[in-house]
């Protein structure tokens, strides 16, 4: 008798063990694909907060004009970042580029300072930025504003395709994710069907019978986030040398947010599953049961 029972105590184990392995590796994929969902748009700040207009100022600005336009640019909800560049250090910037200094063979320096200026994301497209260089245009000491209008216009149609081809990869690896999930829950309550038809003989509602497997159901979930959650870090641990660099705060926060999408899709997700299959159960007659 004890060694039947040893059996069964370890086939129980290990059916507990495939089934929170196999929901943590689910879980492992939707954690992913929300982190990369989040430094992907991160990305994407980024890249649109470091495109940069310059603003060419006329020769004759004097220094306390530029000062006080440079305060007022960063007073403007639209500005990133404002940067003064003059005239000596442009000519320095495009003596490295081409490897010579124009002041050499003209004889005098011909580049202008300048305002290098960063716009906030949502500020980052063609269409915000016209607005902003006509306002800028008037202006008496700006003469002309340079940007890079096609690259402005490739980030953002890229950006819009690589989010719509994301949010739609996450909507079906949600489906199928929950397709597995439920099958994994409902062959472990498969194995107690007829347990559940006996606790259904002597009188036990279905409330009663449900709370059991329901709170089995939302352990199994958490176990397996949590080790869905530790393998997604390790991973991320041997790959640190590799991404130091989105690494950031904002980085963090996204994972933050990964681990909480698998705590809550992991406890969600088994307690659902599990009590669509108990209920299931719970309706079927004991013949029906030899059938399924």
């Amino acid at each position: 008798m004890k060694n039947k029972s040893n059996i069964a105590a370890s086939n129980l184990f290990n059916s507990r063990l495939t089934s929170i392995i196999s929901i943590s590796l689910v879980l492992f994929l939707i954690g992913t694909t929300t982190l990369i969902i989040l430094l992907t748009n991160e990305l994407s700040v980024y890249v649109r907060e470091n495109l940069t207009l310059s603003i060419v100022l006329k020769d004759n600005v004097k220094p306390a004009d530029i000062q006080k336009l440079q305060k007022s640019l960063d007073a403007c909800p639209y500005t990133n970042t404002t940067e003064y560049i003059d005239k000596e250090t442009a000519a320095k910037e495009l003596a490295e580029e081409l490897g010579q200094d124009p002041t050499d063979f003209l004889g005098y320096n011909p580049l202008l300072g300048s305002l290098e200026m960063t716009l906030k994301s949502d500020y980052a497209n063609n269409d915000s930025i016209a607005v902003i260089e006509k306002s800028l245009q008037k202006l008496p000491e700006v003469k002309e504003i340079i940007y890079q209008k096609d690259l402005i216009d490739t980030i953002n149609t890229n950006v819009r395709r690589i989010s719509v081809i994301l949010l739609g990869l996450s909507a079906l690896l949600l489906l199928i994710s929950y397709a597995l999930i439920s099958n994994t829950v409902r062959l472990s309550v498969y194995a107690k069907r007829f347990l559940i038809h006996t606790m259904k003989l002597v009188g036990a509602t279905g409330a009663f019978i449900r709370k059991p497997f329901l709170m089995q159901g939302a352990v199994t979930g958490l176990i397996a986030a949590i080790l869905a959650m530790g393998l997604l870090s390790g991973i991320l641990f041997v790959l640190r040398t590799e991404i130091s660099q989105l690494l950031s705060i904002e980085s963090m926060n996204a994972l933050l947010v990964s681990f909480i999408v698998m705590l809550i899709s992991g406890v969600a997700i088994t307690t659902f599953a599990t009590y669509l299959s108990v209920t299931r159960y719970l309706r079927l007659r004991i013949d029906d049961m030899y059938y399924i």
